[in-house]
């Protein structure tokens, strides 16, 4: 089964990767983003996650097709994502990844419209508050590249740890975010986008088997071709799996998390 890793181009010419293309409707592109979307589904599909009557819980959804999908196995889904005002000021209205409404959320019908509007809710929820009644009700959680727009490296430490209590025992997490390639010292440490080190993931290890709950982790970058490339803003080049942000280049990190059965 897949474990907590970074995003490498191996990835996209396996058969896991290539069906969760397929099942997310989408074209076989090299594109870290989509490798979240993929790594999420195949996670929770080889765990068991993706069938009906689970119930899963996702951050800071966007617009993308993981909610329909879900529910498209017959799972209940709780979708949710920042209120539109707060998503204004930090532009995500804009640049049209933020969700408000059901409606978005099945826009690639990936799911049945009458099934979807049964098994999936849509609320406002602001990551660094995350709900008390949303404790143990879950059997899984997810956010694709959310954490990091948390404010701070603190605060995205919090949530990982924070959001294991919305787990039923033996409960899993997946969650993806950003990889400071470039440096285990300096780093963006605060504001809309800050990069995770290697030294933050592995406190996140750490705090999560202290209090019990399961995570393996391979930090081993790729050695391909395309892994070696860099995408440079304005991220026009068909290769994305690497990107310069401010001074460092970042990729994408998964996390995969069993909590700790009661």
């Amino acid at each position: 089964m897949l474990i907590s890793q970074l995003c490498k181009e191996q990835d996209f010419e396996t058969e896991w990767f290539k069906n969760a293309c397929t099942q997310l409707q989408h074209p076989h592109v090299y594109h870290r983003k989509l490798w979240e979307f993929c790594y999420i589904y195949q996670g929770l599909l080889e765990r068991g996650m993706l069938a009906s009557g689970k119930k899963g819980l996702g951050f800071g959804v966007g617009k993308e097709r993981l909610v329909s999908l879900f529910a498209a196995h017959g799972c209940q889904i709780v979708a949710t994502d920042l209120d539109v005002d707060r998503a204004k000021v930090q532009g995500w209205v804009d640049s049209n990844q933020h969700s408000n409404h059901l409606d978005e959320l099945n826009q690639y019908g990936l799911c049945d419209a009458e099934q979807f509007c049964k098994f999936v809710t849509f609320e406002n929820v602001d990551m660094n508050h995350i709900p008390d009644k949303y404790e143990n009700r879950f059997d899984f959680t997810w956010s694709s590249c959310a954490f990091e727009h948390c404010g701070s490296i603190e605060l995205g430490k919090n949530f990982i740890i924070n959001q294991m209590k919305c787990l039923r025992p033996g409960g899993i997490a997946i969650h993806t975010t950003e990889f400071n390639v470039s440096s285990n010292d300096e780093t963006l440490e605060y504001g809309i986008t800050v990069l995770f080190r290697k030294r933050d993931i592995e406190w996140m290890v750490e705090t999560l088997r202290a209090a019990g709950h399961s995570i393996d982790i391979d930090y081993s970058l790729g050695n391909g071709q395309i892994d070696s490339f860099i995408d440079v803003p304005p991220y026009t080049s068909q290769y994305h799996l690497k990107l310069q942000i401010g001074q460092f280049v970042s990729t994408s990190i998964g996390l995969i998390i069993k909590k700790a059965e009661a």
